[in-house]
């Protein structure tokens, strides 16, 4: 459905909190930041996700223990089609996403760069958006052999800062968290 100006006005904020709810999601899994991952599900949330199916409880439970063995990852959006129903409650969401997984094995056997979408269907309860049930599709993956080599760095520059699993991480002290 084509939406006019003023109503895309009138659903600016629902829209941005949907928006930050997927934004709160790329951080959560890409810092293995399961404490985090929490806010953007409603308790008992279907996921179908990438050879997982069940509650949000059951997919956090599943993805802290993947990706706790993993190296870095990385999710990027980029086209975010978000629907609003009349009742201004529910929404239909398709979130494009690049995803780059290093050593995704966690034996240095390969990284992997692939791309997809989210179909979400999000809720709002108490003034507050989240997800209530999401089916991951990939479109495309490339698996990379090998893992690249830290102590040569990019562009051989040696040891450069670099992003990390968990609350390490700089984002967090750079936000005050």
């Amino acid at each position: 459905m084509v939406k006019t100006v003023t109503q895309l006005r009138e659903e600016w904020a629902d829209r941005e909190s949907i928006r930050d709810c997927l934004y709160r999601y790329a951080r959560a899994v890409d810092r293995v930041d399961m404490e985090l991952l929490k806010t953007v599900y409603w308790p008992g949330a279907m996921d179908y996700h990438t050879g997982f199916a069940g509650t949000a409880e059951e997919f956090i439970a599943w993805a802290g223990t993947q990706l706790a063995r993993m190296g870095i990852n990385m999710h990027l959006f980029g086209n975010i089609l978000i629907e609003i129903d009349e009742s201004g409650t529910k929404a239909k969401v398709e979130t494009y996403h690049i995803f780059v997984m290093a050593n995704p094995a966690g034996d240095g056997s390969h990284d992997t760069i692939g791309t997809g979408r989210y179909l979400d269907d999000f809720e709002k309860r108490n003034d507050d958006w989240k997800i209530s049930q999401r089916t991951v599709l990939v479109d495309w993956w490339k698996d990379l052999p090998g893992v690249i080599d830290w102590t040569v760095g990019p562009f051989g520059m040696g040891l450069v800062p670099r992003g990390l699993p968990g609350r390490d991480d700089p984002t967090y002290a750079h936000f005050g968290v």
